[in-house]
């Protein structure tokens, strides 16, 4: 974008902060690997949990400081919804913070450091609810009959910035837990080094259906296959929110079209199998597949025809419960958390019949973290 449009966004911030954040935006971003933060953190020592916060007192600003240089710069005027504004108040407060912080120098100031990164990430709770608001009362103003070439910039922005989201709150989430002095057994942080991918579909697939009970009155039969003794280190909390999605969607789908048929509805059936790159989880249901020209759709967030939460709430604090169709963030966000550490997200489906989504999330650990 062009360098007088950043220039002229930039100057509603104040000088000094915008020169400051100009300057961290563009310094280099370091990555971590899955099994870094695993082998660091597994001895969570007061010098390691120093060196911890020193790295995330220079790390963070650099993250923050792109995101909102990003969040000024957006085509269609989206820079300047009231929602977008928010979100870029909320990452400028956390830029605030973090740079008037005094060096970490001591445990003394690392207690201190961690709770303010634990603040900042309560801050940011609704970043992305309040996103899709912001897209929304952007698509109000928007002609629907004319083809925005821009869109897809928007839709690569909102990749890059969700991902740089989960980086920002997997490292801050990481620090504060490996404070944690009864860690739950097999846990580093937020990783589990024996994790049962069938225990977390079955978790998540629970939830799942519990959402579908609470819309529908009844909900499809859900059967998984898969070794039950098998383990692997990975983030249980990133797994469950991919699985419950893809569940959740295939629910929906094979509910909708057995509502007012005869016939039993066909079981969603959820296979986890374990190569030796990858742990695959595939997602299989019968509710009669998407048409392959709604395909690429799914992995935008432009499309959605669901309500988002913040719509009709406008107070915040009720935004969390889950819904059926949520805002129609869920598949292309689950693509990111699995990218996050060197997995991905494909979905085919059989328009007719059905869809199968195949979740796949690398069992090496040692792909650095993607930094947009």
């Amino acid at each position: 974008m062009a360098g007088a449009a950043r220039k002229k966004a930039m100057e509603t911030l104040g000088k000094g902060m915008t020169e400051e954040v100009q300057r961290w935006g563009c310094m280099k971003q370091n990555g971590v690997s899955l099994r870094y933060m695993m082998e660091f953190g597994s001895k969570p020592t007061l010098r390691n949990l120093l060196i911890s916060a020193q790295f995330l007192h220079k790390e963070l600003p650099i993250r923050i400081a792109r995101r909102v240089m990003d969040l000024e710069t957006l085509p269609y005027g989206l820079s300047h919804k009231p929602a977008v504004l928010k979100v870029r108040d909320w990452y400028l407060d956390s830029f605030r913070d973090l740079r008037s912080f005094p060096e970490v120098k001591d445990p003394n100031d690392e207690t201190e450091f961690t709770q303010m990164i634990k603040a900042i990430k309560v801050r940011h709770n609704n970043v992305v609810p309040m996103m899709a608001l912001g897209v929304q009362q952007l698509k109000k103003g928007l002609d629907p009959n004319v083809d925005y070439d821009g869109l897809d910039e928007i839709h690569e922005f909102l990749d890059r910035f969700y991902m740089s989201r989960i980086g920002i709150r997997m490292l801050i989430g990481q620090h504060v837990e490996l404070h944690n002095p009864n860690p739950p057994l097999h846990c580093v942080g937020c990783i589990h080094t024996k994790m049962s991918p069938l225990e977390v579909a079955r978790n998540a697939s629970e939830d799942a259906r519990s959402v579908c009970f609470r819309e529908y009155g009844c909900a499809p039969d859900i059967k998984i296959y898969g070794d039950p003794n098998f383990t692997f280190p990975y983030v249980p909390a990133h797994l469950h929110l991919m699985v419950f999605e893809l569940v959740k969607n295939s629910l929906r789908a094979v509910q909708e079209r057995y509502l007012d048929s005869d016939k039993v509805a066909p079981p969603v059936r959820i296979i986890v199998a374990d190569g030796i790159e990858d742990v695959t989880i595939k997602v299989s249901d019968e509710g009669g597949g998407i048409p392959r020209s709604g395909l690429p759709k799914i992995f935008t967030y432009l499309y959605s025809t669901a309500k988002n939460p913040l719509d009709e709430h406008d107070d915040l604090g009720t935004a969390d419960t889950a819904t059926m169709a949520g805002y129609g963030y869920g598949i292309p966000i689950s693509r990111l958390y699995a990218r996050y550490f060197g997995g991905d997200l494909q979905i085919i489906s059989m328009e007719g019949y059905g869809t199968d989504a195949y979740l796949h999330l690398s069992r090496l650990g040692d792909s650095q973290e993607p930094l947009p």
